[in-house]
């Protein structure tokens, strides 16, 4: 009776740690698989945010060189709409080169400005969050830019607005004007208009600075030789 007790205890034992063994596999497995889950999400955001930064440090470097703005007719900063009709009257008597010299000044304006926007979109980039990643990744070929976009720019504007003002007055952008309008005189019933420079300027960089940062992250996405690092790679190498 006793040795049947005994083994009867013995497989009890055996067949609980059967079962205690199943459920530490399932257990591991869970973890494991969580603990991939985790590596996988900070490998998305982690490759986001690097291709962000490289997309945005190229497309700083390329329209802060000389004629980035203006010589791209895509992100080429025009005529205010509002004085555009104004200034092709005042062209035709006589004050081709000054509207000329406005463009001009309002693009070189712009270029010297660019390379202060690298430091903010740094900034901007480390804010990214996992959540965001994953949405991302699944998206369009510009759908990074497009969220860094509607979640920045306001901030972006605030920050970078300061820093074309001081590239205006560096570049003589309100003399330009001054003598662009000079020329409405010759114009019957031609009256000047108030144009915020400032803010139109800073809009239309921000504008080719965006246009630019998803041009390059399509190049990221869709180009393998634009994959420079391993993370980027291991991110968007299989899309």
């Amino acid at each position: 009776m006793t040795g049947r007790i005994i083994i009867t205890t013995v497989l009890l034992l055996f067949i609980s740690c059967q079962v205690n063994a199943g459920l530490l596999d399932d257990v591991l497995s869970t973890k494991g698989q969580t603990s991939a889950k985790g590596q996988d999400d900070k490998t998305t955001a982690s490759g986001l945010k690097e291709a962000l930064s490289i997309g945005t440090k190229n497309a700083v470097n390329y329209v802060s060189k000389t004629d980035g703005y203006f010589g791209n007719s895509a992100i080429k900063i025009l005529m205010p709409e509002k004085i555009q009709k104004a200034a092709d009257l005042i062209a035709k008597v006589g004050y081709q080169k000054e509207v000329d010299d406005f463009v001009l000044s309002m693009n070189r304006a712009a270029e010297k400005a660019a390379p202060k926007a690298v430091d903010i979109f740094v900034d901007a980039i480390k804010k990214m969050t996992f959540d965001d990643a994953k949405k991302i990744l699944g998206g369009g070929n510009t759908a990074a830019t497009d969220f860094f976009r509607d979640k920045t720019r306001t901030t972006l504007f605030g920050q970078f607005q300061p820093v074309v003002t001081d590239s205006m007055s560096k570049v003589g952008v309100a003399q330009s004007y001054k003598k662009m309008t000079a020329g409405y005189d010759k114009v019957p019933f031609m009256k000047k208009e108030d144009i915020d420079l400032d803010h139109y300027i800073t809009n239309k960089a921000l504008d080719g600075l965006f246009y630019m940062v998803a041009e390059e992250e399509k190049k990221i996405r869709t180009n393998p030789a634009a994959q420079v690092t391993d993370l980027l790679k291991k991110v968007f190498g299989g899309k």
